[in-house]
């Protein structure tokens, strides 16, 4: 039986660098797709000729459909794996949004090493280390947005939908925001009777079960040799509380580097793409 493998593209520089190029993996949040990290890689790829991106669409998401359960944090881990040996490639660094950052996290584990010989770097995009269901209740009743809310929503609105407008405004209808009613419109793809989500929803609950499950702390005190990690959190985002920030004080050492987007939210590649390529492009240069 033939493994299984997400959908992915490749972003490559408009004028390569001569010699091999270097290799990233880009990986999106919950309920996104390669598609919302595109603008990110192909301006990174005009700054760093040296580097190609390979996008990828996690499992249940995008073009990824059918994969084998378990819809976990590890199985995203093992699917990244799994293609980049059916690509015969070796990634030197992960970067991953929110989710995706918790899988990239998962690359670095030192157990995982053997797996992932040329990774030196692991870039985490706003992504907790391990933010758990009732913590990001909690926000969430204090006025803040939540993923679970935006999946409880899309339960009450399965489709197929007439068209784009008329699924933003059921979402409206129940109570989503406009900007997260609108983001949700890329997340729809023509059927035979009607738009439907290109996502499997069951499927995708499990994962975000998974990423309140997964905890990335050991990982950020201990990564694999010869890996860098970069915590990246957004100023403006609330789940970054006192206690939190009090744990990542106390596990600074000289492979983990902390930084922040003052005036970003949850959305660092939307909100602050400026400086979120200067993070970036300063120190993959040099690799």
């Amino acid at each position: 039986m033939a493994t299984w493998l997400p959908s992915s593209t490749w972003v490559r520089p408009p004028a390569p660098a001569a010699g091999a190029p270097h290799t990233g993996l880009l990986l999106h949040g919950i309920l996104g797709s390669a598609r919302n990290l595109r603008t990110l890689a192909t301006q990174l790829s005009a700054r760093l000729p040296r580097w190609q991106w390979l996008l990828v669409d996690l499992r249940n998401h995008g073009d990824s459909r059918g994969a084998p359960p378990p819809h976990t944090v590890a199985a995203c881990a093992q699917d990244l794996a799994a293609l980049c040996q059916h690509l015969g490639l070796q990634p030197a660094a992960a970067i991953g949004h929110s989710f995706g950052g918790k899988v990239a996290l998962e690359l670095a584990r030192p157990a995982a090493a053997p797996l992932w010989p040329a990774l030196q770097r692991v870039w985490a995009l706003d992504t907790q280390p391990h933010l758990t269901a009732a913590q990001d209740q909690a926000v969430a009743a204090a006025g803040h947005g939540a993923v679970a809310q935006v999946v409880a929503v899309l339960r009450q609105c399965p489709g197929p939908f007439a068209s784009r407008t008329a699924m933003a405004s059921q979402l409206l209808e129940l109570g989503l925001a406009a900007g997260v009613a609108q983001w949700m419109t890329t997340n729809l793809v023509q059927g035979a009777d009607g738009l439907r989500w290109r996502f499997d929803l069951p499927a995708v609950e499990q994962m975000l079960e998974s990423y309140f499950a997964t905890d990335s702390w050991p990982i950020l005190a201990a990564p694999a040799a010869g890996v860098d990690l970069h915590l990246l959190r957004a100023g403006r985002e609330p789940r970054w509380t006192p206690a939190v920030l009090d744990q990542l004080a106390r596990s600074a050492h000289p492979h983990l580097h902390q930084h922040v987007l003052a005036n970003s939210g949850h959305w660092v590649h939307v909100d602050d793409l400026a400086g979120l390529l200067d993070l970036l492009a300063t120190d993959l240069q040099y690799l």
